[in-house]
């Protein structure tokens, strides 16, 4: 048991300050001081950008080492350059969950390998952050903590912190803190409050939080009412049914982890209770490494159904090696690959320039795309219009095959944000992890719904005094 220490009678100065470089769904990284307890909320890798400036601005810690580091979850838009942070403030204790440690490792790994690649393919000379022999380095340093069991962290164990899950992923954590005053500060990282195919909602506190830093990723988005999971992942099964039975290929794109998770399991299920024909399931890479940790902790981590191995039930058929054999797209066949924004020389943007003129085949959608990806640009565009599919150069498509986009996403909707911040009725909100419309919009209207709260939305590298 942790006891708490007593409070003092001095001023107690908290500060917050938002160490991304820009006010979008980027390269999350954000310095909390709690009365000179120095913390670094995550440290992500900007998906959008390249280099340096893909990086969160770390020059604003300063120049001695933060006291501690905490890493919600292993999207490389959380975690992605914090061995580059461990290098910079080597003496700051890394504090994740123990599946965020497996996981991210595999993630950082991956990373390692796209930046070579993209060094060599776009001439980045910044790439790599780091090599594979300096991720292994640091990562001996990565303490892992279990949900729910405070620690003291700080100069004399100041700040009480716990761990919460949050649903997002396997391993996600919000980070609740507590000053030695009493204040408690409550940083959701990416959170979803209902239950996914393997993970539960989040186990959140309820009450007794005084300033909530909470992700905004579809603050300017409704769902639509008669909207349930079941309903939803019928529509999939009966989609993919029909491009099957009408010869087609089906193209999902997904991101390694979290998502392909989800739907591999999914698929094998529709397949159990056929609701779509017993055909080869292309799955791999990433992917299929990632898939391997969950199974490896089936028996360790918070599942909705402990013990099962995803790899034991979904039978899949590996891709070829790049470079060992072309890739194509066969009609009859599912192919559920990255990225999930069918990022260029990715599995998925290479399978799309072949399918997106085939009117039997399809490309369906299970989460976010941002619009200037290739992704995104299908999305938005008409039948038979032209697609640029690649940033430079290259050939447009006519768009011919069918599209469909499916909502299974692993953040809480813009309602539950809103209802979980009324229910802890903080003093103060800071609105982080969403573009500006998604964060004017949600600001709003929890401001109408709160008045007696102060609403903030942290620009990038102003400190912003909470205290």
């Amino acid at each position: 048991m942790v006891y708490p220490l007593p409070r003092t009678d001095f001023f107690e100065m908290i500060s917050f300050t938002n160490l991304s470089r820009y006010t979008d769904i980027g390269s999350n990284c954000y310095l909390l001081d709690m009365d000179g307890v120095r913390i670094v909320l995550d440290s992500g890798m900007h998906p959008k950008k390249d280099g340096a400036e893909a990086t969160p601005e770390f020059h604003l810690i300063g120049a001695a080492d933060p006291d501690t580091i905490f890493i919600t979850h292993s999207h490389l838009d959380h975690i992605g350059t914090l061995p580059v942070l461990q290098d910079k403030y080597p003496a700051a204790e890394v504090n994740m969950t123990a599946a965020t440690c497996e996981v991210g490792l595999a993630m950082l790994h991956n990373s390692v390998n796209v930046m070579t690649a993209k060094r060599t393919q776009e001439g980045i000379i910044d790439y790599p952050f780091y090599t594979h022999m300096e991720l292994d380095h640091v990562a001996r340093c990565w303490m892992p903590r279990p949900y729910g069991i405070p620690f003291r962290i700080g100069r004399n164990g100041r700040v009480l912190a716990t761990l919460h899950d949050a649903g997002h992923i396997l391993g996600s954590c919000g980070v609740e803190l507590e000053s030695e005053t009493g204040t408690t500060i409550l940083y959701t990282g990416d959170v979803q409050f209902d239950n996914q195919t393997l993970i539960a909602g989040a186990d959140f506190p309820q009450s007794g939080i005084d300033i909530l830093i909470m992700e905004s990723t579809h603050g300017c988005t409704e769902r639509d009412t008669g909207y349930t999971r079941a309903k939803e992942l019928r529509r999939f099964a009966d989609t993919i049914r029909e491009v099957l039975e009408n010869d087609g290929a089906v193209l999902i794109p997904v991101f390694a982890l979290g998502k392909s998770q989800c739907l591999l399991t999914e698929i094998g299920r529709f397949k159990e209770q056929e609701l779509i024909p017993d055909v080869p399931v292309y799955f791999g890479g990433l992917s299929s490494k990632i898939t391997a940790v969950y199974d490896k902790l089936a028996d360790s981590t918070p599942r909705l159904n402990p013990g099962f191995r995803i790899k034991e039930h979904v039978e899949t058929h590996g891709l070829p090696r790049q470079g060992k054999a072309p890739l194509v797209a066969s009609p009859g066949n599912i192919y559920l690959v990255s990225s999930g924004m069918m990022s260029e020389h990715t599995v998925s943007h290479i399978l799309a320039e072949q399918i997106i003129t085939h009117p039997n085949d399809a490309i369906l959608f299970v989460g976010y795309s941002d619009p200037e990806t290739p992704a995104g640009k299908i999305k938005a565009a008409n039948p038979g219009e032209l697609v640029h599919l690649r940033e430079k150069g290259g050939q447009a498509y006519p768009l011919k095959c069918r599209v469909e986009c499916f909502d299974f996403s692993g953040h809480a909707t813009r309602r539950a944000l809103i209802d979980y911040a009324c229910k802890l009725a903080p003093k103060k909100v800071l609105l982080v992890h969403g573009d500006p419309p998604a964060l004017d919009s949600l600001s709003s209207e929890l401001q109408e719904r709160m008045p007696g709260t102060e609403i903030i939305i942290p620009e990038p590298g102003k400190p912003v005094r909470l205290s």
